[in-house]
């Protein structure tokens, strides 16, 4: 017997391997003394001042104690009425059930909740589990019922228009598929029977669709904190009885897993993004007002999921330092100006400890990095990230501090583990950065005397640029840099202020010593901003369509 009591033995074949295992089956009771951890950083969005409408993103980790934790599996059918959001389940799959296993074997419990497919299961110990617990003496009010809305989602605009029923198929093919469930006896308009099973249910799993069942099997088992992950994010993850806003209103401690859903969004509705951005769109209406969201791969220790047909070009925003607000500044940039062109991933300094950028593994997937950093001394794993991904030749976007990005501020031993790049700024940046002016009047920008014919100066209005931080000392730039702004103060030479460089690993980079959150109000340095990210990214012609000098950014205080 083990230590929960009893244990079952079952077979398991995977591939041609045949195994037996040992599966322990908790107790609906009493899980809460399982203290394993789970280590976590928790994304959301808050608003820089109550009632301004303008949100930074946040990371703050958390530690969960896994007998404290469950993750709910909503609608991962086994058939749907739209095929694409088959073919987009049926690749996330085998993924999500890595994620089920690994927190099984950790100690949460997994509640299976195929919506209407509870027939299929009336014989499965998980169902058994399920309509065995008692129904709790305390249900919150109107848990049984679907939720469309809580009151905090009042103050921002729903970002998708789903009126439709959100289906992306092709006609033609959508009517192929349409016959084609009919064909094998199913509804076309209703065709799940089970979950996929691509997923694993194991024995002491739970498997319920009921809002007043699924609340009940959380307070038996003392569950504080709980995972959604599954389809669709705009319709069933968000509004079911077990959903996030049924979760977040009657105080669990919910979060969305964002890289494991996917939204029922057509393109050829507003706001007219690609079906993916349509997705990181409710994600990021899910982190202002519902729930905080995590990814897989804090579970799994690689890198989050990403579908195959998702073709924006991948950004990562690299951002700590302690003086500017880029943490502020960044994200709502690329809100307003990126979500529709480019899958945007944060990477953000932890508050607690300078010297610590978690999340850095995430440039091995990204294109263009945009690091606004000021003097982080990293572990070493850490700044690898950051030196794999220039040695792959991959695009730089610098802003101000960027110049001293992983420079000590002194000479000295470093911390144990740690590791500084001190000659980023001339290796990579292409700078020459050795201090600066003093606090005094504006920058004045001009073009450099004979600037580079490039798409990065289209549109922006030079003479609407101030900088309105002190003037940075870089002069000389390294050869292999082309000046194309300089900055000037009075009774002192002026200094290039914006330029690119091609180093030795033959990277597109961009840097600005621009970047001050003053900045960010003037529309000519958000357009030069979105034209390097652009220009990076190797997609002129996108920003040439998208760009705008009307931002909400200039709300930013």
């Amino acid at each position: 017997m083990n230590r929960h009591g009893w244990e079952q033995r079952k077979t398991i074949r995977i591939g041609t391997w045949t195994l037996l295992a040992v599966l322990a089956l908790a107790p609906r009771a009493g899980w809460a003394d399982d203290n394993r951890e789970l280590s976590l950083r928790l994304r959301s969005r808050v608003e820089t001042e109550k009632g301004s409408g303008v949100y930074r993103v946040i990371e703050k980790p958390e530690t969960w104690k896994t007998g404290e934790t469950a993750i709910i599996v909503c609608d991962m059918w086994d058939l749907h009425h739209c095929k694409n959001a088959v073919l987009r389940g049926t690749e996330m799959a085998p993924r999500m059930d890595r994620v089920l296993k690994t927190a099984r074997a950790q100690g949460a419990i997994i509640i299976h909740a195929p919506s209407s497919c509870m027939d299929a299961y009336k014989d499965h110990p998980a169902r058994k589990h399920a309509s065995d617990t008692a129904r709790s003496k305390a249900l919150p009010k109107e848990i049984a019922l679907w939720c469309k809305s809580i009151p905090s989602e009042e103050k921002g605009t729903y970002p998708i228009d789903q009126s439709d029923g959100g289906e992306d198929d092709d006609l033609k093919e959508h009517e192929e598929w349409a016959a084609k469930l009919t064909a094998m006896g199913r509804n076309p308009r209703a065709p799940w029977k089970s979950q996929t099973n691509l997923l694993t249910i194991a024995d002491s799993d739970y498997i319920s669709d009921n809002g007043e069942e699924i609340w009940s099997i959380l307070e038996e088992r003392g569950i504080k904190n709980v995972v959604l992950l599954g389809v669709h994010l705009n319709m069933c993850v968000l509004g079911r009885p077990f959903g996030l806003r049924q979760m977040a209103k009657n105080g669990k401690h919910v979060v969305l897993m964002r890289d494991m859903t996917d939204t029922m969004y057509n393109p050829k509705r507003a706001p007219y993004v690609s079906h993916f951005a349509g997705t990181d769109l409710m994600i990021e209406h899910v982190e202002k007002f519902v729930a905080p969201s995590i990814t897989s791969d804090q579970l799994l220790g690689d890198t989050p999921f990403r579908f195959k047909d998702d073709a924006r070009p991948h950004v990562a925003f690299v951002i700590a330092e302690d003086e500017y607000k880029t943490e502020v500044t960044l994200p709502i940039f690329a809100s307003t100006q990126l979500t529709k062109d480019y899958l945007l991933s944060y990477i953000l300094g932890d508050e607690g400890n300078l010297n610590e950028l978690p999340g850095m593994k995430i440039l091995d997937t990204a294109e263009v990095a945009v690091v606004s950093v000021r003097r982080r001394i990293l572990p070493k794993e850490q700044l690898d990230a950051m030196r794999r991904f220039v040695a792959a030749g991959k695009s730089v976007v610098g802003l101000r501090t960027a110049s001293h990005a992983f420079a000590p501020r002194a000479k000295g031993a470093l911390p144990s583990g740690h590791d500084a790049w001190e000659q980023f700024d001339a290796e990579v940046l292409g700078g020459n950065y050795h201090g600066h002016y003093g606090d005094g009047p504006a920058v004045m920008v001009t073009l450099a005397k004979d600037p580079e014919t490039t798409s990065l100066l289209k549109g922006v209005q030079t003479s609407e640029l101030v900088g309105h931080g002190s003037l940075y000392k870089v002069s000389p730039l390294a050869t292999s840099a082309t000046p194309l702004l300089l900055g000037s103060i009075p009774e002192h030479d002026a200094e290039p202020i914006a330029w690119t460089n091609v180093p030795a690993s033959k990277n597109r980079v961009f840097y600005t010593s621009l970047g001050q959150i003053e900045d960010f109000k003037i529309p000519a340095f958000n357009r030069l901003l979105r034209n390097a990210i652009d220009w990076a990214a190797r997609r002129e012609s996108v920003g040439e369509r998208a760009a705008t000098n009307d931002l909400p950014i200039q709300k930013t205080r």
